[in-house]
Formats: structure tokens, C-alpha cells, sequence
């Protein structure tokens, strides 16, 4: 059988799209059975699972014990899980930025860092729905549509982290991880240490580590979408890192390989899609 893959994405419902950058389908079949690695993002871990679970068998905690989901959630995270596949994956993933984690399960995205847990945990009714309403579905428009309801049935009144936070926010993400920390905390009135303590006990991670995240994760969807001719050293300088050392490093802690070997490893993933928008 040949190996095919399909990836098609849409934005979803207006009201979603503050904390909601997209939605992701995807349908990949044919490959030889073996490991996906989900790396670290800028994005929750938020994927509805159609057909066969999600068989996360090393969690990027290694004191959580492996699990199978059917919509897993998770928080941010600075190392990689290891996804067992049988050649088979097919599912919708939510492109849920942490601003968004207590608009829909009413807690801030720190409760949920390095943990993955079934999305009926954190939202019963939500995780039910999203887990019915998609498996149902046939078509990718019809997804994303089930996705929208049960999302904006779910959403709280909540304001999102606050003013100052989803600004710091948005501005690393805007940056691509490059905005220095003090100048960010300056300009929201906050010293280092105030801005560090806030951002940390809101999203789990330190301004720091959250903008060698976005950086990573910027270099890696470079990697995969660039032309051959492009080196890793060309890529490393587009994306801030002092040299192609320097981003060696970062790929061998976020996500437990040197580049190279990732991308001669890895299969078609969902965390990198080129991909038509279904819903314009």
C-alpha cells in the first residue's frame, strides 16, 4: 500500500479565533508501523482523535504513566512524547494557544504544563461532544463545524490571562521568540522578576524558555518546508540563534534529537502542514 497523507486546515468561528489560531485535519495512511514524536509548540496539545486512540507511550513527563486518548489535551511543554502509530493516523487538531485554557476549562494553561490528560478530565461535557460530534462526522467541513459547536458551547465568560500577559504573549509568538525579556517587561511596567513570576504561574513556563519554544518551533516548520539548497545553518540565523551550534542544542533538549536525524526519522506530521483552508 502506498503511503498518502492528507492535510487540510480551517480557521474556526470568529468568536474562537482570539485563542483558537486553527484547526488541523488530518488523514495519514499506508506508513510502516513505528513513532511520532509530538514536540513542543507554541500551542496546548488539543487533538480529537478519529478511529484508533492516540497512543502517547512515553509522556513528556516521564513520571506520567503512557495512555491512549481519544481527545488528548495537554499543556506547553519543553521535551518531546513519543506517539506509537500502527502505519495509520487520523484526527482533528485544535490549534489552542495557552491564552485560551481558561476561556474553555476555566484554569490557566499552568495547571495542564508537561501533563496530558483526556479532555473529559478537564471539561467533561466538551470532551464527550468534541469525541462524539467528530468521530461522526465523514467530512473535513463537517469536522471543523462539530468542532466549532462544541467549543462555543463550552466557552466561559472568562477574559483571557489579563492584559499585560496576553500582550507579552502575542509579542514573543509575534516575534518568533527573539523579543528580549527585559525590554518586554519593561514596556508592560513590570520589572524581570514580577513579569517571570506572572508569566510562569499563568502559562507554566518562564518568558525565557517560552521564547526558546516559539524559536524551536519556528526553525522546525522551517526545516521541513524550505528547499534542499537552504542549509540548517541559513535556518538557524533567520530564526535568532547565534549559529547552527546554537540551534543543535536547542533540538537536541526540546526534542531529544539533532535536526538532521529528526527530519530523516520523522513522518508526514500534523505539528507541519502545508495545507489548503477548507473554509476560506
Amino acid at each position: 500500500m502506498e503511503a498518502t497523507t492528507e492535510v487540510v486546515t480551517a480557521a474556526p468561528a470568529p468568536i474562537l479565533s482570539a485563542f483558537i489560531d486553527r484547526y488541523v485535519g488530518y488523514r495519514m495512511a499506508g506508513f510502516a508501523p513505528g513513532l511520532h514524536r509530538g514536540l513542543p509548540s507554541r500551542h496546548m496539545t488539543f487533538i480529537v482523535a478519529v478511529g484508533p486512540p492516540i497512543d502517547v507511550i512515553e509522556q513528556t513527563d516521564p513520571h506520567q504513566a503512557p495512555a491512549s486518548y481519544r481527545c488528548v489535551l495537554s499543556g506547553l511543554q519543553a521535551s518531546p512524547a513519543m506517539i506509537a502509530h500502527n502505519g495509520f493516523q487520523e484526527g482533528v487538531a485544535i490549534e489552542l494557544t495557552p491564552l485560551g485554557c481558561r476561556v474553555l476549562f476555566g484554569m490557566p494553561a499552568s495547571e495542564l504544563w508537561d501533563v496530558s490528560v483526556e479532555c473529559s478530565q478537564a471539561h467533561r461535557a466538551l470532551g464527550d461532544q468534541l469525541a462524539d460530534a467528530v468521530q461522526s462526522q465523514q467530512d473535513w467541513p463537517a469536522r471543523f463545524a462539530a468542532c466549532d459547536r462544541a467549543l462555543l458551547a463550552a466557552a466561559r465568560t472568562e477574559t483571557l490571562a489579563g492584559p499585560e500577559l496576553t500582550w507579552a504573549w502575542r509579542t514573543l509568538v509575534g516575534t518568533g521568540g527573539t523579543c528580549p525579556i527585559t525590554p518586554l517587561a519593561d514596556r508592560v511596567g513590570w520589572t524581570r522578576q514580577h513579569l517571570t513570576r506572572k508569566f510562569t504561574a499563568e502559562f507554566g513556563t518562564s518568558p525565557k524558555l517560552a521564547a526558546r519554544i516559539i524559536r524551536f518551533e519556528r526553525a522546525r516548520r522551517m526545516l521541513t518546508s524550505t528547499p534542499s539548497y537552504i542549509s540548517i545553518a541559513q535556518v538557524a540565523t533567520t530564526c535568532g540563534y547565534y549559529d547552527q551550534a546554537h540551534l543543535n542544542r536547542d533540538f537536541a533538549e526540546l526534542a531529544g534529537v539533532a535536526p538532521t536525524a529528526w527530519l530523516t526519522e520523522e513522518i508526514p506530521s500534523v505539528q507541519d502542514p502545508a495545507a489548503p483552508d477548507t473554509r476560506g
